[in-house]
């Protein structure tokens, strides 16, 4: 095969671009510098057009590309997390992943190399967790033990020997056990797919912020529930630490009325909430809450910023429904 013209680039790279993209936010945990990442390699494979043989696999040019960049992206900006202590307080620049375009990586009849994104691969502990590593292991574990390419692939891709190779993964396998909870090996649901329990508390989440019920929100979650808000350095552990929050959100100090709604990231049941303050019309988009649920509980809950609303299909505003209402609650303000 030989790439001949632009159209022909084109096409064949787009069918790629989804399973780059998340192969990049794997290695960068940013779904933003993901897209930078997946662009710098189309423009990297374009330049270097000439030197593909037809005898190689297009797909598999494209990854070791992409995981080049990567590489140059992570030395050059440095951030790596030295030690993973309190979840994604570590990591400011990670970011969801909308669950509608992880599932647009599926096998097909002109791609059966694609494969459904499983949780314990996407899901924010495990991205955290591969953080932790240095760029090369980083690269060696997602290669192998995600795509699961052989050894010799794996090396040629990252310009080194097999051993060499074998060498990083082992080392970051090792490492990855020690960052990993224990509950990534108990997960059985099916890719895409919440559990009951998930769709469950993820109502009782919305319900409880809808209603302003901060005792259903307590009820909700675990005695040592964990916050953490990327990029900002908050953390909160246990019911005593989230009093304050509560208050915001719900006490005589509450800004404006919540519209929350339901949707999934990273695999994960996830809140979109909406506010709107006090004398305005609409609700506007404020943030993402990511839940992890255990034991029918709320375990840990990751608060995003609102810039990745388009990204997950949802619209900034959403129209107010009790004007009315809003504007007696400013008056009484």
């Amino acid at each position: 095969m030989s790439i001949t013209d632009e159209a022909t680039f084109e096409s064949l790279t787009q069918r790629h671009r989804r399973e780059l993209h998340v192969h990049c936010y794997r290695m960068l945990a940013s779904f933003d510098e993901a897209e930078d990442a997946v662009q710098e390699t189309f423009l990297r494979a374009w330049r270097s057009r000439d030197a593909f043989g037809g005898d190689q696999l297009f797909r598999a040019w494209l990854y070791r590309i992409a995981t080049n960049v990567c590489l140059d992206l992570i030395r050059r900006r440095n951030r790596r997390v030295v030690e993973l202590r309190q979840s994604f307080a570590e990591v400011p620049w990670i970011q969801p992943y909308p669950d509608r375009l992880l599932d647009e990586i599926a096998p097909t009849e002109d791609e059966p190399d694609a494969a459904a994104v499983e949780r314990e691969t996407i899901e924010l502990a495990f991205l955290a967790a591969v953080q932790v590593l240095p760029p090369r292991q980083r690269a060696a574990l997602l290669l192998r033990d995600v795509l699961g390419l052989p050894a010799a692939e794996t090396a040629d891709m990252l310009d080194t020997s097999v051993a060499a190779a074998n060498s990083a993964l082992q080392r970051a396998r090792a490492t990855m056990q020690d960052h990993l909870p224990s509950h990534r090996l108990d997960w059985t649901t099916p890719a895409g797919e919440p559990s009951a329990v998930d769709r469950e508390m993820l109502e009782r989440f919305i319900d409880a912020h809808e209603r302003y019920d901060a005792e259903a929100a307590l009820a909700a979650v675990s005695s040592d529930i964990r916050i953490t808000m990327p990029p900002h350095p908050y953390f909160y552990e246990g019911i005593d630490s989230i009093g304050p929050l509560l208050e915001r959100a719900f006490g005589e100090g509450q800004v404006g009325d919540w519209r929350l709604v339901p949707t999934m990231a990273n695999r994960m049941p996830t809140a979109a909430s909406y506010l709107r303050l006090w004398g305005d019309t609409e609700f506007r988009a404020f943030k993402f809450d990511v839940l992890r649920v255990a034991a029918g509980k709320i375990v840990e809950i990751t608060t995003f910023g609102p810039e990745l609303f388009p990204a997950f299909g949802l619209p900034l505003t959403l129209a107010g429904d009790n004007d009315e209402g809003a504007g007696a609650a400013a008056d009484d303000t």
